[in-house]
């Protein structure tokens, strides 16, 4: 009929060749020796609505300061990360994202955050302090799915099984889901503390030990050797640690309003 369709192999090697194509790509462009200072350069980074705001902005101060030519191109993490995670770390530069959700590529660690739980101050509910019976009668608000981060995985193991009420792209959304409703949701104590005031919302002790959280840079392997890459993980790891020396405050820390 004058044209061409893929088999059903076609199809399916389609992407997977897209992808290997990206990897060659960045083989061959990898660099011996990079000069922060005096260069152009653009990096592209997976990461959370949370990540950008407690991590991103001031790693973009720094590169700012230090190499101005430069760019950083900050993009929403998919879905499906855990389920395709070599072929999205084959087309950036890095992924924030904490330990505990993905595994088998490099990575180094940032900052650590703890978990607090949000409640709306019309909640009356709630008392004073928040018990295991609490967080599974009462609907929830998650971050794109229920068991992504450990902490809320903990819950399964101790016997709670969420009832999950709205899903929702953005850890930022939180407090304004929670605010003048029965929900409630875990977040990070970092972020609570940068969005204090914005919604009538009180953060309140989780009835469980909540494993923290540790936030981590993870990249392909492709990337290890390239110079510039090296300086990227370099710059980051020290932005992480200077984050990580400033603990997050404790509940009393964060006013509602």
């Amino acid at each position: 009929g004058r044209q061409y369709e893929l088999t059903a192999l076609g199809r399916a090697l389609l992407d997977r060749t897209s992808t290997a194509c990206d990897l060659l790509e960045r083989v061959f462009s990898s660099r011996a020796d990079f000069a922060p200072g005096s260069e152009e350069h653009e990096f592209t980074l997976l990461t959370s609505d949370y990540a950008l705001a407690v991590f991103g902005a001031e790693l973009a101060r720094t590169v700012h300061a230090e190499a101005p030519g430069v760019r950083l191109r900050f993009q929403r993490t998919p879905i499906d990360v855990t389920e395709d995670t070599a072929p999205l770390l084959s087309t950036a530069d890095g992924l924030l994202m904490p330990r505990g959700v993905i595994s088998g590529f490099p990575a180094v660690d940032l900052f650590t955050d703890r978990w607090a739980v949000l409640v709306a101050e019309s909640n009356d509910e709630i008392g004073d302090r928040l018990t295991m019976a609490d967080l599974a009668r009462l609907p929830w608000v998650v971050y794109q799915r229920a068991y992504d981060a450990p902490a809320a995985r903990q819950l399964s193991m101790l016997g709670v099984d969420p009832h999950v009420e709205i899903f929702v792209d953005s850890f930022q959304a939180l407090p304004f889901l929670v605010a003048g409703t029965r929900r409630i949701a875990l977040v990070q104590r970092r972020l609570a503390e940068l969005m204090s005031g914005v919604a009538p919302v009180r953060l309140m002790e989780p009835p469980y030990a909540a494993v923290p959280l540790q936030e981590a840079l993870w990249w392909h392997p492709v990337h290890t050797h390239d110079a510039a890459h090296i300086w990227l993980r370099e710059i980051t790891a020290r932005v992480g640690a200077e984050l990580a020396a400033s603990e997050p405050g404790g509940i009393d820390a964060v006013p509602s309003r």
